[in-house]
């Protein structure tokens, strides 16, 4: 097999077990009430160590501020999160979580961790550090080295 071929056949694996884990996600999730895009928000409002702002969150996202405002729409009608001036810029809005979206988020990071965990049985520990070595070099754009070890830290720093 050459270079090019085993290039495409990489791609094509990569995108089908992207495409298993994301179904299984859903599959997890579903009992929540919760779709993707309100996971994937909920999720970055839970990872962020301040209250963000609407245009912040629509920028770590990759949308466009009025997807977003659909989005929080939904949360906010589901009690998940609440939108709050920002007293420092009276023009902006700030998302909090509201203690039900505080107790969904531990059930979210359960489903995802669950669906990644059936992904991953099959492989040993040792195949598991090799493949997180060999995805944090395909992932690495500023030529920094990481290993699985690195994930271990960054785990333990909130990052």
């Amino acid at each position: 097999m050459d270079q090019e071929e085993s290039s495409a056949q990489l791609a094509d694996l990569f995108q089908r077990l992207t495409k298993r884990l994301r179904r299984a996600q859903l599959a997890r999730l579903a009992p929540l009430g919760l779709t993707p895009a309100q996971e994937r928000a909920l999720r970055m409002i839970t990872r962020s160590e301040e209250p963000l702002r609407m245009t912040e969150l629509a920028d770590r996202l990759g949308v466009v501020p009025r997807s977003v405002t659909t989005v929080i729409d939904s949360l906010e009608q589901a009690g998940l999160v609440r939108r709050a001036v920002d007293p420092a810029n009276r023009r902006a809005i700030r998302l909090h979580l509201t203690d039900a979206g505080l107790a969904v988020r531990e059930e979210m990071r359960q489903a995802r961790r669950q669906a990644s965990e059936d992904l991953f049985a099959p492989l040993s520990a040792d195949q598991r550090r090799s493949l997180i070595d060999l995805l944090f070099a395909l992932d690495d754009g500023l030529g920094e080295r990481r290993t699985a070890g690195d994930l271990v830290s960054d785990r333990g720093s909130g990052k």
